[in-house]
């Protein structure tokens, strides 16, 4: 369990310094807060009684609604996102367009990254690859036997493969690109190579200066690197549970940060909604509830509300129209949970019931 809160002491990280002044929460009484879930009308507490969550933050725009932690651990610990990094990952390459060093979305990999010039990957647009739908084989199943554990155990192993040369045997093209959604974490890894070949930098740095020095965090980040000192993107960044609050904030408000726009917001609308061409990835077709965007989970509904997920109950949930941020983090047993899910997101709802008018 001390993994989930001690990961950059385990694996090597690059820190992603704090801003310089923090920007602070207020904060409300602390409401009752209940929900339905099945048959049941359950309270907040009976969740948190029920579930392994190690931490849980409701926010409401600038005002923290609800905030508590469990076994053990505090406000000053560092949580691992699992793949919630992969929206920080698709949110950094919507910056690297607007300042132009990435030309477009449908450029191909290889113009970034030459070394998977002659890979199905390098053959593959940057808009695929966001949406998770190169074509490209690639199986996630969390057994210890599949492609994401061989991906992992090349990047953190001992001793690590070169990131462009781990990615590269992924190479059997199963159906064409931009036609069918599968969940790939070497999607991920492969647009971490293409913003580090464009920006000219490492990408924690590049998530310092232009997302969380300004939104006013207050503790350092990290994000775990592997032998190369390539960040790997797909997963493993670390923060505290406010400060992903404060980066769910910046993500309810369209990119803007106190009126500075940080993410540009066409970018966000774009990354958090289903094109009418693409029905392939809408609620209900990609995956039995979600929908997805660039790197982002969309949730089923008229209203656009859109989530971070990472394995074992990490969660960034947002509604832009309330402002309404929930962040949870947890150590579930199982790897993927659809049932616990099911009621984090229950939770969600409720949430979003009882403060989102």
């Amino acid at each position: 369990m001390g993994t989930y809160s001690h990961f950059d002491q385990l694996i090597p990280s690059r820190v992603v310094r704090c801003a310089t002044t923090p920007w602070l929460f207020k904060r409300a009484p602390e409401p009752a807060i209940s929900f339905n879930f099945g048959p049941d009308r359950l309270s907040i507490e009976t969740y948190l009684g029920r579930n392994p969550t190690t931490g849980l933050l409701i926010a409401r725009d600038d005002t923290i609604l609800y905030e508590h932690y469990q076994y053990a651990r505090t406000d000053r610990d560092r949580f691992l996102s699992q793949s919630m990094a992969k929206t920080i990952t698709a949110m950094l390459i919507g910056i690297a367009i607007s300042e132009n060093k990435i030309k477009s979305i449908d450029d191909l990999v290889a113009a970034y990254v030459p070394g998977l010039a002659e890979t199905e990957y390098g053959k593959t647009s940057i808009r695929d690859l966001l949406h998770m739908s190169s074509g490209v084989a690639f199986s996630e199943l969390y057994d210890g036997h599949d492609d994401v554990t061989k991906l992992g155990r090349d990047l953190f192993g001992d001793p690590g493969k070169d990131p462009i040369a781990s990615v590269a045997q992924f190479n059997t093209r199963t159906v064409p690109p931009g036609t069918q959604w599968h969940y790939a974490s070497a999607e991920t890894e492969v647009l971490g190579l293409v913003l580090r070949a464009a920006i000219g930098e490492p990408v924690a740095d590049y998530l310092h200066d232009r997302i969380w020095g300004a939104i006013g965090t207050e503790a350092d980040a990290s994000w775990a690197m592997d032998g190369t000192g390539q960040e790997a993107t797909f997963c493993c960044f670390n923060a505290t549970l406010r400060d992903y609050a404060r980066l769910g904030r910046l993500l309810a408000h369209d990119g803007a940060w106190e009126g500075r726009q940080l993410i540009p917001q066409r970018w966000l609308l774009d990354a958090t909604t289903v094109p009418p061409s693409s029905g392939y990835l809408a609620p209900g077709a990609a995956t039995p509830y979600f929908g997805y965007g660039y790197q982002v989970w969309i949730l089923p509904g008229a209203q656009r509300r859109f989530a971070l997920l990472g394995l074992r109950g990490q969660m960034i949930l947002v509604d832009p129209a309330s402002k309404l941020v929930m962040v949870h983090t947890a150590v579930r047993k199982n790897t993927s949970d659809r049932a616990s899910n099911a009621e984090t997101i229950a939770l969600w709802r409720g949430v979003v019931e009882q403060f989102g008018k």
